[in-house]
């Protein structure tokens, strides 16, 4: 069995894990060279977090391990396709490799889905369900232009 199997069946063995844990069915390991730095299991109801997804959870772990918000060398195994946000976080950590097992269909044949997240992106803030009211500031343009003069950034 190669190691992107074995990682894979040990998200899905957390997710598993976290539903008798009272979490949700939501499983994500992160491994780099084929080790696992981090894993978790769904935690939105246990610690009254809509941000604590397994992905999330999993990417936080991995961070704080090396010290860094660059994962590019990890890959992320998820026992299901992962949310929008959890997608969002991804590409934030620069991870490259993304192995799941279910997906979004499965996802929203249990009560989860995503579908109203991935319809509202592609519209303009003025044209979703939720208000999104732009209030143009110069001070918050200003935030960005000491942003870009601050010579000790570190750019990521």
């Amino acid at each position: 069995m190669d190691d992107d199997r074995l990682l894979l069946l040990k998200a899905v063995e957390i997710a598993t894990e976290g539903i008798r844990n009272g979490g949700g069915p939501f499983g994500a390991v992160v491994a780099r060279e084929g080790k696992i730095i981090a894993e978790a299991y769904n935690q939105v109801t246990l610690k009254n977090d809509p941000t604590a997804h397994a992905e999330i959870q999993a990417i936080r772990q991995a961070a704080s391990f090396l010290k860094s918000y660059d994962l590019r060398e990890c890959t992320l195994y998820s026992s299901c396709e992962p949310c929008p946000m959890c997608l969002g976080a991804i590409y934030w950590a620069g991870i490259t490799k993304v192995v799941y097992a279910s997906d979004r269909n499965d996802a929203a044949s249990a009560g989860f889905s995503d579908n109203i997240i991935y319809s509202e992106i592609m519209l303009d803030p003025s044209d979703r369900k939720i208000s999104f009211i732009r209030m143009a500031e110069k001070e918050g343009s200003k935030v960005f232009k000491r942003w870009n003069e601050f010579e000790e950034k570190t750019p990521y």
